[in-house]
């Protein structure tokens, strides 16, 4: 192994303590690889749910990543007399040259230790709203829904964020804690609707569609009341009743999955439409505008905008 070094030591002219570094560097990198190709390999093979796969390949890389970035740094340094002074050399330096990635590398830190979000969840921090799919040490990255899509559904865009953001953002989870949202429906009717029977038929409708989210969301509020302060007290349906310039708006407030808010309004409108169609007595109300001939003896008419 001596003469080894001797005849890299006399092709490359370097000194012979910068050249055992080179070598012993490059056999920390391959062990490294090698580790984590392992690791990988054991984890496809044993583990069969894909997001759980995911998510520990990504922290085995992270763990082998750390381990190798430390070897190489004490190999290198050395000379420095204690772990603390390296690291704090190393700190100082970071942060006065990289203040951005020193920021996104803490905010990977503390999403790691606090968890606002994990892979899978539907969130909303500053102006951009999506399905979180990736989390990593300087960005996390989502897939974007709403913007010109109605009722936030997927854009089919991706989106990669800073780390940082986390510390200057405001962060509203959809799914962690209570996977439920509350969503409205406004049904306008005129002024001479049997009103009454309409809102009975909508609060029918609505209760309807609520027989499998309503007991699970029950139970979900039970299970986090420990960690987040939730008192719903009521996670039924309701039908709110109020009066606006153009009739009588009958809102139906209920409970559903994020990721279903726009099917579940279409099946509710679907039943509706259906119900109303069979009573004279419920009309929809609209926007009209009255056309008035000062020269005709003619009733006024009534047309739609």
């Amino acid at each position: 192994m001596q003469g080894f070094y001797d005849i890299l030591e006399r092709l490359t002219e370097l000194d012979p303590r910068v050249v055992r570094s080179l070598i012993a560097t490059i056999l920390i990198l391959t062990f490294g690889w090698l580790a984590n190709t392992i690791a990988r390999l054991i984890i496809r093979k044993n583990v069969q749910d894909d997001r759980q796969q995911f998510l520990l390949s990504k922290n085995v890389r992270y763990f082998f990543g750390f381990i190798v970035f430390f070897l190489i740094g004490r190999l290198w340094l050395e000379g420095f007399q204690s772990i603390a002074t390296y690291l704090g050399l190393l700190s100082a330096g970071l942060a006065i040259a990289l203040k951005d990635i020193v920021a996104d590398f803490a905010a990977w830190l503390f999403l790691l230790w606090r968890r606002p979000f994990n892979i899978g969840d539907r969130i909303e921090i500053g102006p951009h709203k999506g399905d979180v799919i990736d989390k990593r040490v300087f960005k996390f990255t989502i897939v974007e829904i709403g913007n010109w899509v109605d009722a936030e559904q997927s854009t089919g865009r991706v989106i990669h964020i800073p780390n940082h953001r986390v510390f200057l953002d405001p962060i509203a989870n959809y799914t962690t804690g209570f996977e439920f949202i509350w969503n409205e429906l406004t049904v306008n009717l005129t002024f001479d609707s049997n009103w009454k029977k309409a809102k009975q038929l909508l609060q029918e409708i609505a209760n309807r569609h609520a027989n499998e989210v309503t007991p699970e969301a029950e139970r979900q509020i039970r299970e986090t009341k420990q960690e987040y302060m939730i008192t719903y007290k009521y996670l039924t349906p309701t039908v709110y009743t109020s009066v606006g310039p153009n009739g009588i708006k009958l809102t139906v407030r209920y409970l559903t999955h994020p990721r279903r808010r726009r099917g579940s309004a279409q099946m509710i409108w679907e039943d509706i439409l259906t119900e109303f169609a069979k009573y004279d007595e419920i009309q929809f109300a609209y926007q009209t505008v009255r056309v008035v001939d000062q020269g005709s003896t003619h009733h006024p008419s009534h047309g739609s905008e």
